[in-house]
């Protein structure tokens, strides 16, 4: 079975990997291993997971692996230095089995090795190593591998490219293979008598592997065979002939093509060559893992780029063919390992059913025991009774030997004696006698062969007896001896009282064998107990089997749910998911809704694209509100507040002249419609994707499917909102100025005609009533994006938190205020000192000079008249004067262009500012046009992924085939069809501790007795399908799924047990049923 990469597999899956990692940052990194390491790259909505086992493999794969508990310091070092850093080149290294990952165009480099022991290397851009996973000693051949030393890519084969293939260099290459065959024939005819026999055709194969590296072995003897060359003949035979020298040459030709062929294209075809099981084996798998015949009676032997015409011959081997060569890997290794974790799980619960048995096997035979001694000992106390005189008379002559004084050893001696003499007392006495016990051992017959027995030996005495003597006798007592019954007869009791006592033994088994069943059954439960604990310590020990990674849908990324009306919620997790809910994914009739809460998430419900004037229920609009109040500060504060809605229209990007809306920041114009108070309960639940073919099965869930336009569905929705608006319009902080501008409006928006029979009042396209900053972001980062601004709109970023509804200011009534006070600053500031200097002179014109100061001016003008610019540039070089003055003239240059850029920077922002405007107003002429309109422009993942919304299921019905399962959080109102589902509240426990008990609950509630429904057709028990998902789940793929911080879990997660134990569904509620904390 192969189990390493060749030269060929190298180059082909460094050209894949480059085709689909290139341009991908690296994610994360994790260690399967000691030597089996997961890179995860990733960009939007693209996600790849890099498997490396040092020396063998390196591949995509599409299954998940448990990864280590924690990182090793490899990992960690690694990570440091390669976490979040771009991929920007995969390369081999000429033809060697070495792959080159290059990070930031060089920076650091990593390098796999598929050879020897294999390792991993990292590097900086001069190949210094930083880290690596396995230090090399020099050895021959091999050049030291250490931390701090360089990293060699010289001697490296073919590095400096593939010389070309000719005549030349083939003739070369068989005299070297001539030369070493003769060698190594040499050397083994003196070390050793006989000659090993190679196989017809490996020299040659073999020796133009090595000569001619840059094609492997198994490609040479493809090649040779394509072109129908003799691979038997020997080398210096084809080195004398020139006929055969050309032939080699062009299918080595073929060869080279070959690969080039192979690597024409992103993606390689691969083929996987297997063998079939015996039927014995294959009928074994089939019964017991159900698996396709196709796949079950295959063994995996051998994986290929291309396909061999060695193996295409071959009727034993069955070829399977992949679209690319990366799965093609995947499959060959994953099946294989696969295979393996399985046995191993097998084998470990086969293990605890042993123990289990063995413990069943030990009570029984407990019990059995306790029968049989209770059997026995009636037997004993019967034969007592049925031979009292004769048990009388052993015990009275025994006795009465020892009343005598006689020696123990000459009892026994004298009871053997007379047994030979035909004595019938001692024959029923057995040797050897228990006298330091008081007692001996008799052979009685039992009661309903007594009579038989008598009659026998009435029978012998009188015929056979006389005439034989003593021979007769022994084999007459052989056969009685075979028929009777060892007894133990105490020597100071009576018989009668010996056959008591084993009556009264009889008892006190019979009572223990009754305590023994009772306490079996504790010790059968206890033992079943500690065995199934064992059972989940090695588990958890085990790396689970391999699951296929599951291709999140498009609205996974944010918080979503399917309201009890099936209506798709979706909410942003921070301002760049709003930011990008709101730019791709509020369409024509859908809802915004938000809070006026510190937090609160910005959320819309995504309305039938068919159908956007639609009506939305109200109790989709009281669950989404919940979302985006449970979202906010309110939870932590444990205060029940509001939500309220708008429609799309409602909501702009464009920002009032001279302010900036940082991201995940909107206008809402026009009137908001309240929503109910609401409460802050939500819930985690998992739902169920159910194949093509179950979802028909489903009764249509989504209301807009068969939309209802009646007059009361649009009553009930507007009531509420008209009372909320008409109450709660006006600021909580300006409630004076703002009542006198909201009596004016409605009237005015009364007479215009309704767009949307959600909305409950007009709208004004030229009133803007509120803006609202909507993300997650703390107030320190809001004020951090605004410092980010230029420096003439800084002044109003703080008019973005206050209410607009009061008459606004002129567009540009504070802004060139603020600008011709910047302008006049720099230019004072950029100013030279001289200017400054001569700028001061005037004002001193006017004023008197000191006593002596006109005299002294005169004097200095009468002694420096003849002397001009020039001299007096020189005389001040001279004394050193001018130093001063140079150095402030070079301060003065620094700081000019220290402003300039300055200047420069803040032009840079202002055109940045400028084109984002430009192209925010832009988008918003496009988007009210296609509002207008009704035009929608859906990305082809969002329609291919619309229709599978129908197939997720909260609770499958008996014959879903259950395809896929998902976790989400979502107001528990919203999560009443859901089967598995817990409540949650406000509390002080962390999300991911909260997620990871309710999932351990659910897997703990599946090993209960009588909660797995064996025939999936009970709805109130679990089924083996989802057991099989909820075990697969991971609880990080599903902790970011909750919007909270810290919670209190009111129900913990698992089935109750069967339907008739009364915990409602049984799988929201605890076993215990209690609040859990």
């Amino acid at each position: 079975m192969k189990q390493r990469f060749s030269s060929l597999d190298v180059k082909v899956i460094a050209h894949e990997l480059s085709a689909s990692l290139v341009s991908l940052r690296l994610s994360n990194i994790y260690d399967l291993s000691s030597k089996i390491l997961l890179f995860k790259f990733a960009k939007p909505d693209n996600k790849k997971q890099l498997l490396i086992d040092s020396g063998f493999r390196c591949h995509l794969t599409d299954f998940t692996r448990a990864t280590a508990a924690s990182p090793s310091v490899f990992v960690q070092k690694l990570r440091k230095v390669l976490k979040t850093r771009r991929l920007t080149a995969v390369a081999q290294i000429g033809t060697d089995r070495i792959i080159e990952f290059q990070f930031s165009d060089g920076l650091f480099r990593l390098y796999l090795e598929f050879f020897a022991g294999g390792n991993v290397i990292l590097t900086d851009h001069e190949l210094t190593i930083l880290t690596l996973l396995r230090h090399v000693p020099e050895g021959d051949g091999q050049e030291p591998q250490r931390p701090g030393l360089a990293y060699s890519l010289q001697n490296r084969q073919n590095y400096g490219g593939v010389p070309p293939l000719t005549r030349h260099r083939l003739r070369d290459a068989l005299q070297t293979i001539v030369d070493r065959n003769a060698a190594s024939n040499a050397a083994s005819n003196a070390t050793a008598a006989k000659k090993i026999k190679k196989r017809s055709g490996d020299e040659l194969r073999k020796g133009l592997a090595i000569t001619i590296n840059e094609l492997p072995p198994i490609l040479l003897d493809h090649a040779m065979r394509v072109a129908g060359f003799d691979s038997a003949l020997s080398p210096a035979a084809i080195r004398d002939n020139e006929a055969l020298l050309d032939h080699l040459l062009q299918s080595l030709e073929k060869g080279r093509r070959l690969v080039e062929d192979i690597t024409s294209s992103d993606v390689c075809k691969g083929y996987i060559f297997a063998k079939t099981r015996p039927t014995t084996e294959a009928r074994l798998d089939e019964s017991t893992h159900g698996e396709p015949p196709a796949r079950s009676n295959l063994l995996y032997e051998d994986f290929h780029p291309f396909l061999p015409r060695q193996v295409e011959e071959d009727p034993a081997y069955t070829v399977l063919e992949f679209e690319s060569f990366g799965k093609t890997v995947d499959e060959f290794f994953s099946s294989i390992e696969g295979q393996k974790l399985e046995s191993r799980l097998t084998e470990r619960e086969a293990a605890a059913r042993r123990k289990l048995e063995a413990a069943k096997a030990d009570q029984e035979k407990r019990i059995e025991g306790l029968k049989e001694a209770q059997t026995l000992n009636v037997r004993k106390a019967n034969a007592i009774e049925a031979n009292v005189e004769r048990v009388q008379e052993a015990i009275d002559a025994v006795n009465g030997l020892i009343y005598q004084g006689m020696d123990w050893e000459d009892i026994g001696n004298l009871i053997d004696r007379e047994r030979r003499l035909n004595n019938p007392v001692a024959a029923i006495i057995s040797l050897p006698l228990k006298l330091h016990e008081n007692t001996v051992t008799v052979l009685l017959g039992e009661a309903e062969e007594d009579g038989e027995d008598e009659e026998e030996a009435y029978e012998t005495d009188s015929s056979e007896d006389l005439d034989s003597g003593f021979g007769g006798s022994t084999t007459q007592s052989s056969k009685n001896y075979d028929k009777r019954l060892a007894v133990d007869i105490n020597l100071g009791l009576s018989p009668y009282s010996n056959a008591r006592e084993y009556y009264e033994e009889r008892k006190v088994a019979a009572v223990k064998e009754q305590k023994t069943k009772q306490q079996s059954e504790i010790a059968l439960r206890s033992a079943g107990q500690k065995i199934e604990a064992e059972l989940k310590k090695g588990l958890k020990q085990e790396k689970p089997v391999l699951q296929p990674v599951r291709r999140l849908m498009w609205f996974e990324k944010f918080i979503w749910f399917l309201s009890t009306d099936g209506y798709l919620v979706l909410s942003g997790k921070d301002a760049q998911q709003n930011e990008l809910l709101y730019r791709r994914y509020l369409k024509k009739g859908d809802i915004y809704v938000h809070a006026d809460l510190h937090g609160a998430a910005s959320v819309i419900i995504k309305n039938n694209p068919s159908t956007p004037d639609a009506p939305i229920p109200p109790s989709t609009l009281s669950q989404a509100g919940s979302l985006a109040v449970c979202s906010s500060s309110a939870w932590d504060s444990k205060a029940s507040m509001s939500a309220w809605w708008v429609t799309t229209d409602q909501v702009s990007k464009s920002a009032p002249t001279g302010e900036f809306l940082p991201t995940g920041s909107f206008m809402i114009r026009g009137k908001k419609n309240f929503l109910p108070a609401s409460q802050l309960v939500m819930g985690f639940a998992l739902m169920f994707k159910v194949s093509e073919e179950s979802k028909a099965k489903h009764v249509k869930h989504r209301l807009y499917d068969t939309p209802l336009r009646d007059e009361t569905a649009s009553e009930a929705q507007g009531a509420p909102a008209t009372s909320s608006g008409t109450a709660t319009a006006i600021p909580q902080n300006e409630e004076a100025a703002g009542s006198d501008t909201e009596e004016s409006v409605p009237g005015e928006e009364d007479a215009e005609p309704r767009a949307n029979p959600l909305q409950s009042f007009g709208e004004s396209g030229t009133r803007i009533e509120r803006l609202e900053t909507i993300g997650e972001a703390e107030p320190s980062e809001r004020m951090d994006e605004s410092a980010m601004a230029d420096e003439p709109t800084s002044p109003t970023a703080p008019s973005l938190h206050q209410d607009l509804t009061h008459d606004e200011p002129d567009d540009g009534g504070h802004d060139p205020r603020a600008g011709a006070n910047t302008t006049s600053t720099s230019t004072a500031g950029s100013m030279p000192s001289p200017m400054r200097e001569q700028s001061s002179q005037p004002r001193k014109k006017g004023q008197q000079p000191k006593r002596g100061q006109r005299a002294k001016a005169k004097k200095i003008a009468a002694k420096y008249k003849d002397q001009d610019e020039e001299d007096r540039a020189a005389i001040e070089a001279l004394i050193g004067a001018s130093a001063g003055k140079q150095r402030a003239e070079e301060e003065a240059k620094a700081k000019a262009e220290r402003e300039a850029a300055l200047e420069a920077t803040r032009e840079r922002r202002r055109a940045q500012h400028q084109r984002q405007q430009r192209e925010t107003a832009e988008h918003e002429e496009v988007r009210k046009l296609m509002l207008d309109e009704g035009m929608e422009m859906l990305d082809p993942d969002e329609v291919a992924n619309l229709s599978p919304l129908d197939a997720l299921v909260g609770a499958p019905l008996p014959g879903d085939e259950i395809v896929e399962v998902m976790a989400l959080c979502a107001p528990y109102a919203a999560l009443s069809r859901c089967k598995y589902k817990v409540k949650l509240q406000p509390g002080a426990q962390k999300k991911g501790k909260a997620v990871k008990e309710i999932l351990e609950g659910w897997k703990a509630a599946s090993n209960r007795k009588g909660v797995v429904d064996e025939q999936s057709m009970d709805k109130e028990r679990m089924w083996p399908r989802e057991v099989e998902l909820i075990k697969a789940i991971k609880a990080e793929d599903f902790i970011n799924t909750v919007p909270l911080k810290s919670l209190k879990v009111m129900s913990s997660g698992g089935a109750s047990g069967s339907g008739a134990s009364g915990g409602g569904k049984g799988k929201g509620g605890g076993s215990k049923g209690g609040k859990k904390k």
